[in-house]
């Protein structure tokens, strides 16, 4: 800067003189600009740009730490673009700077600055900087400039691997995870339980049993077993590939079972299809007394108990839950609500979903499902509507009940103008799943032709499901020309199944159409394709009995087929005649009759019969759809022995009382 002249200076020592302090600082302030060169003008811009706030935005502005000084002993030419750095301290100081820097640092510019200096100053290579900055970009979500800081340190150690491995293993690019970890074994460095855990997480995010498998070698041989908190983790790896009984290998193996580990086995039971050993593990789990279900293992028995429809074990869950104060969890009560109401007690799931202070769309959502799939379609449009005078928005979700409740009661009009309302009024694109009930609404209706020129104008890609409920409806309507072509679009899309040509053989045998029946089993047998069997479970006194067809494992077997010949002799009496076109055999009216007498919920409800007091209601959960003659058997049955039943099967409830059904014999 240019010093002031004998004459500039003068007026500025007789304000000094004079003690005018406001005239000395304009004074000054006129005589400094006035000094300023075009050079200087150039290095105060510059250092202006790094403190406006919206660069800085919640960090630490980085020009707070930097001096004209320091520039322009980095820049002997003025023009060109000064190099930051920080101000003469003490090295300490400075570290302890550059450290707040780094962790208060999450934008881009800031982060290219930092590594400016930290390239400059050589403290790349110092590890605590290094892994330092590279956490704050794995931070940031870059992780393409991540791997790019990666490659410039000559010697990552296990923590940089880690935190690499970390973020890729949370990202889109999980495999990347695996290419590290094995590079790191290659460079002779030796990965510990971090390490393993997020690789293994990787491993289930990009779909690889055999890595998965290689990592958890690497783990017996590497000597970690006794780590707990891994060892959850390759559960959860096998739980995702169904892997049952590997992940129960990995439990046993624990040598302290926490309630972690207890709701990861949980869940992978849950997510096989063993839901009665969801029930027997918390009863276990809470007998032990070590690890006490918490408030995730409540959720996840809960939901295990609306798909077995075990309303006793699932009130016995409920009683725990008030005890351990678990009851303000809305996530808890939502899922209460839908386990009473799959179990077709409306009663005990209203007063949940009224015990609920804030009520969410999730909370009114369940309530209008379980009103739909308990047959009460006006009355979820009732919800419906007083949901919206709440203010509360309804989700994807919400519509998916309402039309699965107009699929439930016929309400053919209702459901077509839901569809419609959805993408108009609050901007819900229909999927494939409100789809679905509008083709099951539509089936039902008989109008197949309509449901089947609704698929063919979708706007999403229809899946296999949504073919599999025009198969159905076919099946009932005896259309076999179509069911035909839906089990050619069900070849096309790759996803056909045993119980799809079931449907078929099903359409064939009711129209007396035994060749085509013939021809049909015969390509069954060369393909090789296995039927599912049917399976009904029925709860008492907290056990879940499970039948199928022909059932002889029961241990009173004896006593249950008396009890249904017997049954079958009062239905008789009371009108009941076998429907013999769910027989899909050709056979004689009857031995078309006796094949069906057996049927595993025939087996339920005699069971239930036999061992309950009369007047007991009646739950039956079954994997596939009832048949048309098991239907007419419990509809008798609900008369003739002054019974209520639920059964609960694929698709929908059956309430029969008095000798009705609430479905109305709607199919």
């Amino acid at each position: 800067m240019t010093p002031l002249t004998p004459d500039e200076s003068r007026p500025l020592s007789e304000a000094i003189k004079q003690g005018n302090a406001k005239e000395q600082t304009t004074l000054k302030m006129t005589q400094i600009s006035a000094c300023i060169n075009k050079k200087n003008i150039t290095i105060i811009v510059f250092s202006l740009k790094l403190s406006i706030p919206s660069f800085t935005s919640t960090t630490i502005p980085i020009n707070r730490h930097f001096s004209l000084e320091s520039f322009q002993e980095t820049c002997p030419n003025n023009y060109q673009h000064p190099k930051p750095m920080l101000k003469s301290t003490s090295r300490h100081q400075q570290q302890q700077t550059m450290v707040s820097l780094v962790k208060s640092s999450t934008h881009k510019p800031h982060l290219l600055q930092i590594q400016a200096h930290l390239t400059r100053s050589s403290l790349l290579q110092n590890p605590k900087f290094s892994l330092l900055f590279l956490s704050s970009l794995c931070s940031s979500r870059d992780l393409r400039y991540a791997r790019l800081f990666f490659s410039q340190i000559k010697n990552p150690s296990s923590s940089h691997y880690n935190t690499l491995i970390r973020a890729y293993s949370s990202s889109n690019s999980p495999k990347e995870a695996f290419i590290l970890y094995r590079e790191m074994r290659q460079k002779g460095l030796k990965p510990d339980p971090i390490s393993f855990s997020f690789v293994i997480k990787s491993c289930v995010k990009f779909r690889s049993v055999f890595c998965g498998l290689q990592v958890h070698g690497r783990i017996i041989r590497d000597g970690f077993l006794s780590d707990c908190l891994l060892l959850t983790t390759l559960m959860e790896f096998y739980s995702s590939f169904a892997s049952r009984e590997d992940a129960c290998k990995v439990f046993d193996e624990m040598s302290q079972k926490d309630t972690v580990a207890w709701n990861v086995l949980i869940s992978c039971y849950l997510r096989n299809g063993r839901t009665r050993d969801v029930l027997m593990l918390f009863d276990n789990m809470k007998n032990e007394g070590v690890c006490e279900p918490d408030d995730v293992t409540c959720l996840l028995v809960t939901q295990a108990c609306a798909n077995l429809g075990a309303l006793e074990f699932g009130e016995k869950v409920h009683r725990y839950i008030k005890e351990r104060d678990y009851g303000t969890a809305r996530n808890l009560s939502n899922s209460l609500i839908s386990m009473y109401s799959r179990c077709g007690c409306l009663d005990k799931a209203y007063d949940v979903f009224k015990g609920i202070g804030e009520k969410n769309v999730i909370s009114w959502s369940a309530m209008i499902s379980g009103l739909a799939m308990n047959g009460f379609g006006r009355d979820a449009i009732l919800a419906f509507e007083e949901m919206r005078r709440t203010g509360v928005i309804p989700d994807e979700q919400t519509f998916t009940g309402l039309l699965s409740a107009c699929s439930h009661c016929g309400l053919v009009n209702e459901g077509m103008e839901f569809l419609n309302q959805m993408s108009k009024e609050f901007g819900i694109m229909p999927n494939v799943h409100h789809y679905g009930c509008v083709v099951d609404l539509l089936g039902r209706a008989g109008l197949l032709e309509q449901a089947y020129r609704v698929i063919i104008s979708m706007k999403v890609k229809p899946d296999a499901t949504i073919w599999r409920t025009l198969l159905g409806a076919c099946r009932i309507h005896g259309h076999f020309t179509l069911g035909e072509h839906v089990i050619e679009h069900l070849i096309e899309l790759k996803a056909q199944e045993a119980g799809d040509y079931v449907l078929l053989l099903n359409i064939y045998s009711s129209t007396g159409n035994w060749e085509k029946v013939s021809e049909l089993r015969k390509f069954l047998k060369e393909k090789g394709i296995q039927t599912t069997p049917g399976c009904s479970s029925i709860e008492l006194k907290g056990i879940v009995h499970e039948f199928i067809v022909d059932d002889v494992s029961h241990p009173q077997k004896h006593e249950i087929y008396n009890k249904l010949d017997e049954i079958n002799k009062q239905l008789k009496i009371a009108g009941y005649v076998a429907e013999t076109t769910s027989e899909l055999h050709d056979l004689g009216a009857e031995e078309k009759a006796n094949a069906l007498s057996y049927h595993s919920e025939k087996l339920a409800l005699a069971f239930g019969v036999l061992v309950t007091r009369p007047g007991t209601t009646l739950r039956v959960t079954k994997n596939l759809r009832i048949c048309i003659d098991c239907h007419n058997f419990a509809k008798f049955l609900s008369g003739v022995y002054n019974r209520q039943l639920i059964i609960r099967d694929r698709t929908r409830f059956h309430h029969f009382r008095d000798g009705h059904c609430s479905c109305n014999d709607y199919w």
